[in-house]
């Protein structure tokens, strides 16, 4: 038996990623529903090459029966609407920041902590973590795993699609703009994107943090390890899909850079593309489309006792959210809990 399948927040940028996951990975659905804001009910979405799925409305649907709801239409959406869906016995996985901190969800990546997928029945939500945080802790999973991870410090670079549609047409028609001579203000951005770089994602914290970093810190706290010290600077760079980091880890002991290598060449999720001579190294145009974290760059940071420096890139829309869910859902079907 193949299972019933809702997306809701089907026409947004992960909505549709989703879509194409699904399909591509044939998830064992036998029904697969795309639901948004009533606004968007009778568009249509592609689900596969060949499907084409007409949108319902999220407002009026009934969940009854229905065994996966991946939401991504936004938090506030997200608040309304999950623990309507989990209450008719929908296990909603969500990739909105609305549950991630909750004690009883669990915050999950499948390669790093599928053990807390137990903690389900809480709620009937799993929550989704931050892109950002998605791709560094699978790299930081298995060397924490080596050597013991005492502190992260990691800079972002971070491509407009994580703000949604309407971030990447702002990147595209101002920089447009800029080659016919016809500036624009900003709109979604504090300042002006083309060939620009913006530290600061998401509103700003009591202590001079944003929210992204914010993110950051907490949630690889909650999924790796609480005893890990983080310390986050998140940018956005006029990128249209793909985040890359720059991550300095401090070890608690010793660690052979050979072994590094060897230990995430065979760890699952992460691709290791290291040959800095050859110019090998991973960028956000060469892995979009693609499901691996790619870790490059390695090499010891000598600053510090046992410092080790990679940087880390990745599909946001994909690994960062859609395929990320979805491998949730698999993990769920494979374990026998559902």
């Amino acid at each position: 038996m193949g299972y019933k399948v809702a997306v809701v927040g089907a026409t947004g940028n992960v909505g549709r990623e989703i879509l194409n996951t699904l399909a591509e990975r044939d998830f064992p659905a036998d029904e697969v529903t795309a639901l948004a804001s009533s606004g968007s009910a009778g568009r249509e979405v592609s689900f596969g090459e060949d499907e084409i799925l007409k949108v319902q409305a999220l407002d009026d649907f009934d969940f009854d029966g229905v065994d996966f709801g991946l939401f991504s239409p936004g938090a506030s959406v997200s608040a309304q609407y999950a623990p309507r869906a989990a209450g008719a016995g929908c296990v909603v996985i969500d990739n909105t920041s609305q549950f991630r901190m909750d004690e009883d969800v669990p915050l999950v990546v499948p390669e790093v902590n599928p053990e807390a997928l137990q903690e389900f029945r809480n709620r009937n939500i799993i929550a989704n973590p931050n892109c950002s945080t998605i791709q560094m802790v699978v790299a930081l999973k298995p060397l924490h795993d080596l050597a013991r991870i005492k502190r992260v410090v990691v800079s972002t670079y971070q491509s407009v699609s994580g703000g949604g549609r309407e971030a990447m047409d702002e990147l595209f028609e101002h920089t447009k703009a800029i080659f016919l001579n016809d500036r624009k203000e900003p709109g979604l951005f504090s300042k002006p994107i083309p060939f620009n770089v913006i530290p600061q994602i998401d509103k700003l914290m009591d202590d001079g943090s944003f929210k992204e970093e914010w993110k950051m810190v907490h949630e690889t706290k909650k999924i790796l390890d609480a005893t890990i010290e983080v310390s986050a600077t998140c940018v956005r760079v006029p990128v249209f899909v793909g985040h890359a980091e720059s991550i300095n880890v401090e070890f608690e002991q010793p660690f052979d850079l050979d072994e590094v290598r060897a230990v995430l060449h065979e760890s699952p999720g992460v691709v290791v593309l290291d040959q800095p001579e050859e110019m090998g190294f991973a960028t956000p145009l060469e892995v979009a489309g693609e499901d691996g974290v790619f870790v490059s760059r390695l090499r010891v940071d000598p600053s510090v006792p046992y410092g080790l420096n990679m940087w880390v890139v990745s599909d946001n829309l994909r690994k960062g959210a859609a395929l990320n869910a979805i491998q949730i859902a698999e993990r769920m079907i494979e374990d026998g809990l559902i």
